[in-house]
């Protein structure tokens, strides 16, 4: 009997349900990410429905980033830990159109309170707690990016600045490993603002150097948001570079 209702004016189209059903497998970490899913065959099986039904689901959640398809070797689930998801994330090339390779320096970690503002973002309630993050990145050795993290305390729980500073690599990738928190999306207000005392300092720089100002709200699935991050970024030699389809 098929676990699947056929479509009518009132259910959403077969291949629909089937991606949301491996949604909620993603969503529940029965796969996760970096893992192998079952084979389009399996998974007709397991939903009792056509292998093309399947292909169409994979298919659109593959355009959304979230799979990710090899050539003869299967369907991925979408990790941070590879190169190509890392610059999805991360928008700042050279002038010359070169990728750059941040090094990390976490400067702080520490419980608050949320305001209205940022419990609001994150779809929590005032006076919940948050941990607020700081973090410079570096080109060469010449800091080039000051960024104020926010994230809830009951997803983090037991994140210290230690385990930060030891983590080799992105700082997305090292939510999905410690934390099983995939970001997905995100979506950033960028504008043009002016280098205060603090930034000058953290970014070494003249006091009114011109800086790029990109605050962001990241989102894993389901749509959730759980990341707030407020980035100051040095452009004088390099640029933020953003493709629209």
């Amino acid at each position: 009997m098929s676990l699947i209702t056929e479509p009518t004016a009132s259910f959403s189209p077969l291949y629909e349900q089937i991606k949301a059903m491996i949604l909620a497998s993603l969503q529940a970490s029965e796969w996760l990410p970096g893992d192998a899913i079952p084979s389009e065959m399996e998974l007709a099986a397991r939903y009792a429905v056509s292998q093309g039904t399947v292909r169409k689901a994979i298919d659109e959640l593959a355009a959304q980033n979230l799979l990710v398809r090899r050539q003869g070797k299967g369907t991925f689930v979408a990790t941070h830990q590879e190169e190509d998801w890392q610059y999805r994330f991360l928008r700042l090339e050279t002038d010359l159109g070169q990728k750059l390779h941040l090094k990390n320096q976490f400067l702080a970690c520490e419980r608050i309170q949320a305001d209205a503002y940022r419990a609001g973002l994150l779809k929590l309630k005032a006076g919940e707690t948050l941990i607020r993050i700081d973090r410079v990145q570096s080109s060469s050795g010449k800091p080039i990016v000051f960024e104020e993290i926010w994230l809830p305390e009951a997803r983090f729980q037991g994140l210290t600045l230690e385990a930060l500073n030891n983590w080799p690599g992105p700082v997305y990738a090292f939510y999905e490993s410690e934390f099983a928190t995939h970001m997905v999306r995100a979506e950033e207000k960028i504008k043009a603002v002016l280098a205060d005392g603090s930034l000058a300092n953290h970014l070494h720089l003249p006091v009114g150097s011109a800086l790029l100002s990109v605050e962001r709200v990241a989102f894993t699935y389901g749509n959730k948001p759980v990341e707030i991050r407020h980035a100051r970024y040095d452009t004088s030699e390099q640029h933020y570079d953003n493709k629209l389809n």
